[in-house]
């Protein structure tokens, strides 16, 4: 798939996964936590959109970048590769720790780590629109490499 498309895809996951991280925020910013089934839906949603956006930037985006031949695009993918293996890692701990029965059983303390994790996630979106999305469209999209065909990372792996 050309790069321009997979641009477009990576944008359209970031507005999904803002989306998501609102309605999650909305509900652990009420006092009584929501029913479950809409709890784990709209987590799983924004798990499954998280996954697959992951694998696309470590299967599709880092590899290419860091074979462009320019360094600085090679340095920041290499850098963002590693940052996101500790928010992955840090996101899927959350996700097997917070079952939903045990969300609703300390509210409270499900919030707080919520509210954190989102934050992290938050961040990490706005680095990405602001320093390597800017960069990737800069860089002349026919230049770029295609992506290695067995192009399989660990760090997007979260189990759902």
């Amino acid at each position: 798939m050309h790069l321009a498309n997979e641009m477009q895809r990576l944008r359209a996951e970031h507005a999904a996964l803002t989306t998501l991280s609102a309605f999650l925020t909305a509900m652990v910013e009420a006092p009584e936590p929501p029913r479950p089934t809409e709890l784990a839906a709209v987590r799983g949603m924004l798990r499954d959109t998280l996954v697959r956006h992951l694998k696309c930037e470590d299967w599709i985006l880092y590899p290419r970048l860091m074979r462009s031949g320019d360094v600085s695009a090679a340095m920041l993918a290499r850098s963002f590769e590693l940052e996101m293996g500790g928010i992955a890692s840090d996101f899927a701990a959350y996700d097997l720790r917070w079952t939903i029965e045990l969300a609703v059983a300390d509210w409270g303390a499900y919030c707080t780590e919520t509210a954190a994790i989102l934050a992290a996630l938050a961040s990490r979106i706005a680095r990405e629109d602001r320093e390597l999305y800017p960069l990737v469209d800069a860089l002349d999209a026919a230049c770029l490499p295609p992506p290695p065909r067995t192009a399989i990372r660990g760090a997007a792996t979260i189990s759902s």
